[in-house]
């Protein structure tokens, strides 16, 4: 058997559990004005943490919803290992993506991971998708929720 199709098979006797908890990251104010300076997104909400206090109901600034969902990298590389045969993972989009709650600058953030579906796209791809939950420490009501599509890519 290939090392797909024996990722396939492995893989879809996971369908439907969590498959990955990772570990937390602190989203700081310094974090948060890196990503508005990369994405010139500087909205005063985000990088204006006196008038954010006064002029917003968070009481200080929120990260960015993307900067939020760029951390999905991090988390996955927290919960997956290559698997055998596997050369490389590549991001291949969303299906769904909502973001429930802000970020506060300071808050600790994690990712869980259940993986849904997998597909063998051809001799040597896998599609995964993972329902991604990103999780604020002491909330009840996660950050986001996305359908995340991750293409495993093994040797021929």
């Amino acid at each position: 058997m290939s090392s797909l199709k024996d990722a396939v098979a492995h893989s879809e006797t996971l369908i439907g559990t969590e498959v990955g908890v990772s570990n937390w990251i602190t989203v700081d104010q310094e974090m948060i004005d890196q990503f508005a300076k990369t994405t010139q997104d500087e909205q005063w909400i985000h990088v204006d943490p006196e008038r954010a206090a006064k002029e917003t109901p968070f009481g200080g600034t929120i990260a960015h919803g993307f900067l939020t969902l760029s951390l999905a990298s991090r988390f996955a590389y927290d919960c997956f290992n290559m698997m055998p045969g596997q050369v490389m993972g590549i991001n291949y989009g969303m299906n769904k993506l909502r973001f429930l709650k802000p970020v506060l600058a300071g808050s600790r953030l994690r990712g869980r991971f259940t993986l849904q579906k997998v597909t063998a796209r051809n001799a040597t791809d896998m599609l995964r998708e993972n329902l991604l939950t990103i999780e604020i420490e002491g909330e009840e009501t996660p950050a986001l929720i996305a359908e995340w599509l991750g293409l495993a890519v093994f040797k021929d």
